[in-house]
């Protein structure tokens, strides 16, 4: 076995998920900071049109690049149950594919959001004194976008091979680097929302390139030359099967995040600035659950590549075991402490107001989605996509937006009603989850169905 994989499927469950999950969280840790990198700079030098523009630039931009995040954890699961059932030809030819499609996906992604970013932005309501912030960032980090789905691509595939341990690696280069970048452009340089944008795009370029040359240096399985990059009709149907309806789940909840933005960018610049500067915040408090989520996706997709069902459950226990008790720290944070953490952004009385208000409802949602992505996780690992973006898409839809609209905006609560709508969503979604678990039907597997039945080992 090569230092780029680990079986995941032998060995406590407990000890496993712990050494995968440390070296996800922290570059998940790692790199939130340097999204909060720009936010903090960006308000120290800027204000609160400089971090509007980047709130909502970036969001609009996430919402572009979740595509390339679903087919990734479509990949991941695709890679995990190959490589558990040592079908490594299998396994080449889906990593090939998954590279070519996100790199195609990238181009056209770019082009198309390059030319509609004025309306985009429009359409969201931003501030006059934010818009072209917004605009700047936008158009600097669409045109980055090859690099940011080539990163999480290669991730990806090293995830769902169980190394976790070398993402890390490159993604603390990247994130030192978007810091001194950050200080260099925005501060001395005077560029704004463009320097934090260019500052993102020129790490995630340098950690995708770094990663390129390591993974060729040390014979990797796949070799990155031209003639690789092949899209197999099958593989590339299956990785759809899986990653399309994560892409999907993933764009309708941050449409519906953009839709509570849309909302609050009418209450005015400083209520905009306040929730981007919660919305980094918010990055920290849930990558525990996040971390947990892929990490359990990957050691279930892997059991059941091998057969080995009976280890999914307690996978499950294990992860929300170490996510609660994290997400109850930073809700204890947040409740008790929302001005102290608005202070570590910007010295703005009315900025600190209303996100200490917003973060006061939110911030519940620490204590239900360590449970909810724990679950979601287990179910994407068995290739249940289709159920989990049914599931997130009625808890946007059914539950997210409209108490954001009932109680910001209806009953007049303004920035506390808008902040709990994601609790409310979050328990939505995750009973719609647990009824579907009880069922059992989880238990039957989506992928491999082909190739070989999956079954419980006997007693």
């Amino acid at each position: 076995m090569s230092r780029f994989e680990r079986d995941l499927t032998e060995g406590s469950v407990g000890k496993q998920l712990i050494k995968f999950s440390l070296p996800f969280l922290l570059s998940n840790f790692i790199q939130a900071l340097y999204s909060v990198a720009d936010t903090l700079i960006v308000s120290w030098y800027c204000g609160p049109g400089g971090v509007s523009g980047v709130a909502n630039g970036g969001q609009v931009s996430m919402l572009v690049t979740t595509l390339a995040i679903g087919l990734a954890i479509g990949g991941t699961i695709l890679i995990g149950q190959y490589f558990g059932a040592k079908q490594h030809d299998d396994l080449l030819k889906t990593i090939g594919t998954m590279f070519s499609i996100l790199m195609i996906c990238a181009v056209v992604l770019s082009i198309v959001t390059i030319a509609l970013a004025g309306p985009i932005l429009r359409m969201v309501r931003i501030p006059d004194e934010a818009f072209q912030e917004a605009k700047n960032y936008l158009v600097i980090c669409m045109a980055g976008t090859v690099f940011i789905f080539g990163y999480n691509s290669i991730s990806g595939v090293l995830r769902g091979m169980g190394d976790s341990k070398n993402p890390l690696i490159f993604v603390s280069i990247a994130a030192v680097t978007n810091v001194v970048f950050d200080l260099l452009l925005v501060g001395p340089l005077h560029m704004g929302a463009a320097g934090a944008a260019i500052a993102t795009v020129g790490a995630q370029a340098l950690a995708m390139v770094l990663s390129i040359v390591y993974l060729i240096r040390n014979k990797f399985i796949f070799d990155f030359k031209w003639k690789s990059f092949r899209i197999d009709k099958e593989k590339a149907k299956l990785l759809f099967k899986i990653g399309l309806p994560t892409s999907l789940q993933q764009i309708v909840v941050m449409s519906s995040f953009l839709v509570m933005l849309t909302l609050v960018n009418g209450f005015g610049v400083s209520a905009s600035a306040a929730m981007g500067i919660v919305g980094k915040f918010n990055s920290f408090a849930i990558l525990p659950a996040i971390a947990m989520s892929a990490s359990v996706s990957s050691m279930v997709a892997q059991n059941f590549g091998a057969g080995r069902v009976d280890r999914a459950n307690e996978t499950l226990r294990s992860g929300i075991k170490i996510a609660f008790p994290i997400g109850l720290f930073f809700f204890l944070i947040a409740f008790f402490a929302p001005r102290a953490i608005m202070r570590v952004f910007t010295s703005d009385v009315d900025v600190i107001e209303q996100g200490a208000v917003y973060m006061r409802t939110f911030c519940f949602d620490y204590l239900i989605v360590p449970f909810a992505f724990c679950c979601n996780g287990l179910l994407t690992g068995a290739g249940h996509t289709t159920f989990t973006m049914i599931t997130n898409i009625a808890s946007s839809l059914a539950f997210r937006v409209p108490i954001a609209l009932v109680f910001g905006m209806t009953l007049g609560l303004g920035m506390a009603g808008v902040g709990l709508a994601a609790p409310v969503a979050s328990v939505g979604g995750l009973a719609i989850t647990l009824f579907y678990l009880r069922s059992g039907s989880w238990r039957k597997g989506k992928i491999l169905h082909a190739e070989r039945p999956l079954q419980e080992p006997a007693a």
